[in-house]
């Protein structure tokens, strides 16, 4: 599925130079290695204010609490997403409430999200919280002034997508980012950001990532340890030059797929699949950082069981829908409320993608499953 070691051995020496650093300076939390990135950063997504913290899941709750997102207020989800994006706003004391997701994009659907505010219970919706779901953006800029709704997006798997020019980062009150080693930019471990064009949101989400702290000692309400360390800045600060790099050879190699299942006669037109895959496409308007290569099969589990056969590696991104986890049964649905997310649960494959990743391996990939299907 990723190969890291390939991404790791060019920058060896940048990289360990830059961890002597961080050693020299004795600055392990936080310190000039964080602060110079999260300038990079700000720099690089075209946003006013972007705050290191320990992780992504950190960085939801941070972007939650800072725009005052708690108790009483309710925050429409997805139920198609990595479990943070629930846990977080349960967390923050908020209500979650889900809506279903594009059978195309996978993202959360924005006529799904009218039909919630349209509902019983919809006068309580205060937020949004679309997921870029695989590297692609969703919602267009706007969407929440037009709903009179805060946008918190949750940018885990999309640094550098784009819509209609506006970097995932920027779309909306705050945003969460995650540097977990598989994401397209990512830390040597756990680390996370929050960004925002809120001088207001900027100032707390510095301080609730310090236990509450604006003077040492001195706290001001709960916060969280939630900093970043040195290390990880410094690692993330060497890799941010060549994101942008690594972001467009991942769209080759999603163009390269694209074009060997077409040449294979293997891909359908969806949104669902009959005896073929249905591949995944770029939204118009939307720039695709294609953290994942996911397809859609009807046989997926033996899709998945024959490539294992062969050594090609793939992940089900996700297996359960949020509001079929046992962890999460108080959100009070149940199966059958949300059938596209139930639906792309029992379908989705994702592929081997990362920038390195050669065509012959692509080739290799293409021709397993041409075989699987034939």
């Amino acid at each position: 599925m990723l190969d890291l070691e390939r991404q790791y051995r060019p920058l060896r020496q940048e990289l360990a130079e830059a961890l002597a650093e961080v050693l020299d300076s004795r600055q392990f939390i936080l310190g000039e290695s964080v602060a110079a990135f999260e300038r990079a950063a700000e720099a690089h997504l075209g946003v006013a204010h972007a705050v290191g913290c320990s992780s992504g899941t950190d960085a939801l709750w941070l972007a939650l609490a800072a725009t005052g997102l708690g108790p009483g207020a309710a925050v429409v989800t997805t139920p198609f997403s990595f479990f943070a994006s629930v846990s977080a706003i349960l967390r923050a004391g908020a209500n979650a409430v889900l809506a279903d997701i594009d059978p195309a994009t996978f993202n959360l659907d924005p006529r799904a999200v009218e039909a919630v505010l349209d509902g019983p219970g919809g006068s309580s919706v205060r937020a949004v919280l679309p997921v870029h779901l695989y590297g692609q953006t969703t919602f267009s800029p706007g969407f929440g002034k037009t709903h009179g709704l805060t946008v918190i997006e949750d940018a885990a798997q999309a640094w550098g997508a784009e819509s209609q020019g506006v970097k995932a980062g920027g779309l909306g009150e705050a945003a969460a980012f995650s540097f977990y080693p598989t994401k397209n930019l990512s830390a040597a471990g756990d680390a996370g950001m929050v960004t925002t064009n809120s001088d207001q949101v900027a100032e707390r989400l510095r301080m609730l990532r310090q236990h509450g702290m604006r003077r040492r000692y001195y706290h001001d309400e709960l916060g969280w340890n939630a900093r970043m360390d040195g290390f990880q800045g410094a690692i993330l600060g060497v890799k941010l030059k060549y994101i942008t790099g690594w972001n467009q050879a991942r769209r080759t190699v999603a163009e390269r797929y694209d074009a060997l299942f077409r040449a294979a006669g293997l891909a359908e037109g969806g949104p669902y699949p009959a005896q073929g895959i249905v591949l995944p496409r770029e939204v118009e308007g939307s720039r695709h950082v294609w953290h994942q290569y996911v397809i859609r099969s009807s046989r997926r589990d033996a899709l998945r069981e024959f490539l294992s056969s062969r050594q090609i590696g793939t992940e089900i991104y996700y297996p359960v829908p949020l509001h079929l986890q046992d962890a999460l049964k108080s959100l009070g649905y149940s199966e059958g409320e949300f059938p596209e997310a139930e639906r792309a649960a029992c379908e989705v494959l994702a592929l081997p993608i990362f920038p390195e990743l050669r065509e012959d391996e692509q080739q290799t990939v293409v021709g397993a499953i041409a075989d699987f299907l034939g």
